[in-house]
């Protein structure tokens, strides 16, 4: 987990000719773009691009007019795609040259225009279109894939998104910044901790507080559970996708023990209450350790079972092995994160290198190299194993935690908070920043779908079209975690 908080005076802001020349400029140092934003200051657009730099994080900006705007970076730096995109939709700030200059999820009034969606088309006589949703079979968020096909061949896909769009961050501004918990916690309810520990690490940072170790310890507990939670259920998913049943039944039992100790610490299976600014609402006396111990224990014992036939079935490998593709330089030049990064060997992972918590307590680094389906189940499958390793570490010493919380004071003026945190999916990011009354103007919330989506429209080229769903449950993506 990173946090840093830079006052706003301290922040470099450079003309957009230099500002652009930066960015490249660290991007060929191989500084890693976290995010970028606009925020309106008067009648013009103020762009911050955060970098990471080990366990640094770095700020940089730029004032742009809307109507002029500046050159568009995506060409040189793909990573940036989706931040450009979203810079034109919410501020209208022109990104000449742009080479896919769409809505990212439709906002305010462009809601009414999301029918008329200019989805990429590719003529040919034998070509056809196919679509897809937004509304799919099952309980699941609503989402429009439109597929280019030459047969069963899938030349292009091209994902839309918007359907779940709520207004997120403007709705966060609206309310007393230190008791925002409960609406973060919506923000992707499968990404609960994440996001949570996110805002409380932002917030801490702008109210001067700093967390008792305890505390911290105890979010990284609930981060991990949720981790394992949500792996299992994708591996569930994946194996009831490819007609695997005894890894959907397994995988999805044992995610419910996983979610259940999430329930007995906090008193929410989904880690609702567990992270509040300040503090943590998570117990643990030597009754839990025990409980926790012991269902860590089954966790992996029964994992192992049901892994070693998952990975031995002749029908898995199969229908993972090559199947959806995204290749090491692909995943690093468009920004990927995460399991979808680190599954095309891309090591990247916020909790390292060791700082902080991890420095005590470290964390495995697992990765994959071949960036298919049959890499990000493995991925999964290794990042349990180094979840429950490292649960079994941190439960079995001594620590008995209390709920408890502080009451922080004022937000300092005129600072930017960015946290990052690992959660399952990849890294979230949460940028607030006060103004010269301790007020915040700015909450940027980002899901770590926001960057994968593109991920997967890729992955997806090449592949035969009854391929798409078990690519798309392998990077098991958000909706509303990208629609906000």
């Amino acid at each position: 987990m990173l946090a840093h908080t830079i006052p706003v005076a301290e922040i470099e802001t450079l003309e957009v000719g230099h500002w652009r020349a930066q960015l490249l400029e660290r991007a060929r140092a191989g500084l890693r773009p976290i995010t970028m934003y606009g925020r309106r200051d008067g009648e013009r657009v103020l762009v911050t691009v955060v970098h990471q730099d080990g366990p640094r994080l770095l700020a940089s900006r730029t004032s742009v007019e809307p109507a002029h705007g500046y050159h568009e970076l995506t060409s040189d730096l793909p990573a940036l795609h989706c931040f450009e995109r979203e810079l034109h939709e919410q501020l209208g700030v022109r990104v000449a040259g742009h080479p896919w200059l769409k809505p990212v999820r439709f906002e305010g009034q462009d809601q009414a225009a999301m029918a008329a969606y200019p989805f990429y088309r590719v003529d040919g006589k034998e070509v056809h279109e196919v679509a897809v949703g937004p509304i799919h079979a099952g309980v699941i968020e609503p989402g429009s894939f439109r597929f280019m096909c030459f047969g069963e061949h899938v030349l292009h896909l091209e994902v839309h998104l918007g359907y779940q769009h709520r207004g997120v961050e403007q709705r966060l501004l609206e309310r007393d910044p230190r008791a925002l918990a409960p609406w973060v916690e919506t923000i992707a309810g499968d990404t609960t901790i994440a996001h949570c520990w996110a805002y409380a690490a932002a917030i801490e940072q702008l109210a001067g507080h700093d967390l008792a170790p305890e505390h911290e310890l105890a979010r990284a507990v609930a981060l991990e559970l949720e981790r394992v939670a949500m792996h299992l259920s994708g591996l569930a998913g994946m194996s009831a996708d490819i007609g695997f049943l005894p890894g959907a039944s397994t995988y999805g039992r044992l995610r419910t023990t996983a979610i259940n100790t999430s329930m007995r610490l906090c008193g929410s299976r989904f880690g609702r209450g567990a992270i509040r600014p300040g503090g943590s609402g998570i117990s643990l006396d030597d009754e839990l350790r025990e409980l926790v111990r012991a269902n860590v224990h089954l966790l992996r014992r029964d994992g192992a079972i049901i892994d070693d036939c998952f990975e031995s079935s002749r029908t898995v490998r199969h229908r993972l092995v090559g199947v959806g593709a995204v290749s090491n330089d692909t995943a690093t030049r468009l920004g990927l994160v995460g399991m979808a990064a680190r599954s095309a060997g891309v090591a990247i992972d916020t909790r390292l290198p060791a700082h902080g918590l991890y420095e005590h307590h470290p964390m495995k680094l697992c990765t994959e190299t071949t960036g298919d389906c049959w890499a990000r189940a493995r991925l999964r499958i290794a990042e349990i194993d180094a979840s429950l390793d490292w649960l079994e570490r941190v439960v079995s010493e001594p620590h008995t935690w209390r709920p408890a919380r502080s009451r922080l004071p004022g937000l300092h003026s005129s600072q930017l908070a960015i946290a990052v945190v690992e959660g399952w999916r990849g890294e979230v990011v949460h940028c607030l920043e006060t103004g010269p009354d301790g007020a915040l103007v700015h909450y940027k919330a980002q899901d770590a779908s926001l960057r994968n989506w593109m991920g997967l429209a890729l992955a997806v080229r090449g592949n035969a079209i009854s391929d798409f769903p078990i690519c798309n449950k392998s990077f098991d993506l958000s909706y509303c975690g990208n629609d906000l």
